[in-house]
């Protein structure tokens, strides 16, 4: 039995539960836990029953220490101050022998349970963010991503655990400061800092916008759908790397056929965070400059309606 962890609420509902989904295609061996962000996010996938899910309410999770930070930071900071709290309290609470976090922004092109195997006896598993030269951001973003982590609950795993946890409830925030951002740049040193840390080697595993220019057909593991956001109701945007046109076709369009799907169950609440257009001046500027580089990644949702 393969057990992960993830958090989410309402704006990224419709992306939570694709993830969900598309991980009960392709595997029946595992447990997958939820931190739910709001009663509302609960209460859907609660109704929704999407198999070998476990639901986790905030009151159930908060300690102490996080409520006592969580004023400090805004949302976004709070679910990465959240998830090396989320992957202990996992192990600790359901006596899991391990867990591995996944995005809710994931999706998954096959079975993930093959990236566990392949950390074998080690104890903590990282994922690279892999960069495309003209895209490193390992300075300022770090050489490990979030999205994908696996511990096990022996000494060295739980070590690294609780350090990150701790060093997250002190610091996390979405800037550069001291050699510091989010909960992300605490893993730079880990392969020295910490016995037993494996970083994963198969090409298929962390595949991104700021990466795919290397793996232009190649089918992924799990892509993570990083920036993707919905614009007034009939556009979405793709980001700012320049993506190749197969990504587009194989990837992009089955993502986002499925998450229009399930706006389209949920009407008419906004669980996609679909919000209107920012224009001024600025706007025109930035289409002539991204349309130069090859990365303009506004396209009208009948672009991808039209492959249903």
């Amino acid at each position: 039995m393969y057990h992960y962890c993830t958090l989410f609420n309402t704006n990224y509902l419709t992306r939570g539960i694709a993830m969900l989904e598309s991980l009960a295609k392709h595997t029946t061996e595992y447990q997958i836990y939820v931190l739910c962000f709001d009663d509302i996010t609960y209460k859907i996938l609660d109704e929704r029953k999407i198999p070998h899910t476990i639901l986790i309410t905030l009151d159930e999770f908060e300690d102490k220490e996080l409520l006592a930070c969580k004023p400090t930071r805004n949302l976004g900071e709070y679910c990465w101050t959240c998830t090396p709290a989320l992957i202990y309290y996992c192990i600790t609470h359901f006596t899991l022998p391990f867990c591995t976090y996944v995005d809710a922004d994931l999706y998954f092109f096959d079975n993930p349970n093959i990236l566990i195997d392949e950390m074998g006896h080690n104890s903590i598993s990282l994922t690279k963010h892999n960069y495309t030269p003209q895209y490193d951001q390992t300075a300022t973003s770090g050489i490990y991503c979030v999205q994908f982590m696996s511990f096990k609950a022996d000494t060295n795993g739980l070590k690294a655990l609780l350090w990150w946890r701790q060093k997250c409830i002190e610091w996390c925030f979405a800037r550069f400061e001291d050699n510091k951002f989010g909960d992300q740049k605490y893993l730079d040193d880990w392969t020295t800092r910490f016995e037993g840390v494996y970083v994963l080697q198969n090409e298929r595993c962390g595949i991104a916008p700021w990466n795919v220019q290397q793996f232009p057909t190649l089918r992924p593991i799990f892509y993570h759908f990083h920036n993707l956001s919905f614009v007034d109701e009939d556009c979405v945007y793709l980001g700012s790397y320049k993506l190749p046109k197969p990504t587009i076709s194989n990837i992009y369009k089955p993502y986002i056929t499925y998450l229009l799907a399930l706006r389209a169950q949920y009407m008419p609440h906004n669980f996609d965070a679909r919000k209107p257009q920012e224009k001024s001046w600025k706007t025109h500027l930035r289409y002539f400059k991204r349309k130069l580089r090859g990365n303009y990644n506004v396209f009208k949702l009948k672009y991808f309606k039209s492959e249903v």
